[in-house]
């Protein structure tokens, strides 16, 4: 399914937000749900909204490059970020962050370091911080290179290898990300593990705010900030 501009959905994403969209509607039938492929779903309580992100990375999948992630989000509140095809999936009740591997009888609680120097950008359009910021020129920067090793996986699940410590930082730009359905779990699972969370700016997520720096520990954080604003 083409939705235009390069972005397009596979039957494996609308297939999965069908079956997410089932258990929440068992679990929770009068709550409304904000879906990637389904668009808006009204329920009677609209005070809880998920937040569902089927596949993320569908570029990746469609490729069979199998670096994607599945998102869902209970708006300022609980998250998980399911890696399929790896057997993994990190979650969070709004408080804390656990990662869980398929067959595993114990949680892992997410500990954020910035010990890999690995930092994930993000390349895909659009750019509309551009020509102020562009995530390529980051790239580029003596000093950046010199302190850091970019990734780009293409999917929010750098997100999640952040919170996890298996990143030191992940940048994007972008609009306000934070009630996103690409975002939001991924950011959940940061800030409840610790992490700096902010806009290209340094504020606070928001309406207003642009694009994200999630960063293993503050002084990460503030290398990458004297990056971007340089």
């Amino acid at each position: 399914m083409d939705k235009g501009g390069g972005d397009f959905a596979t039957a494996a994403d609308v297939e999965a937000e069908g079956r997410i969209l089932e258990v929440i509607r068992a679990a929770r039938p009068d709550d409304a749900v904000l879906g990637e492929e389904g668009g808006r779903q009204g329920g009677a309580n609209l005070g809880r909204q998920w937040l569902v992100d089927p596949l993320c990375g569908t570029l990746n999948y469609a490729v069979g490059n199998m670096l994607v992630a599945v998102n869902v989000a209970l708006r300022d509140g609980a998250a998980a970020v399911a890696d399929p095809f790896g057997g993994e999936v990190f979650f969070t009740d709004g408080v804390g962050a656990w990662g869980r591997q398929e067959g595993g009888t114990e949680d892992m609680v997410l500990a954020p370091t910035a010990d890999s120097r690995l930092v994930d950008v993000n390349l895909d359009p659009p750019f509309p911080s551009a020509p102020g910021f562009r995530a390529v020129e980051l790239l580029a920067r003596v000093d950046f290179v010199e302190r850091f090793r970019p990734r780009v996986v293409s999917t929010t699940l750098a997100l999640a290898w952040v919170a996890a410590g298996r990143r030191a930082a992940y940048v994007t730009d972008g609009g306000d990300l934070s009630g996103s359905v690409h975002f939001a779990a991924g950011i959940a699972l940061c800030r409840a593990a610790g992490c700096v969370v902010t806009g290209l700016d340094g504020a606070p997520l928001g309406e207003d705010g642009r694009g994200l720096v999630a960063a293993a520990d503050a002084e990460t954080h503030g290398m990458l900030m004297s990056m971007i604003r340089g």
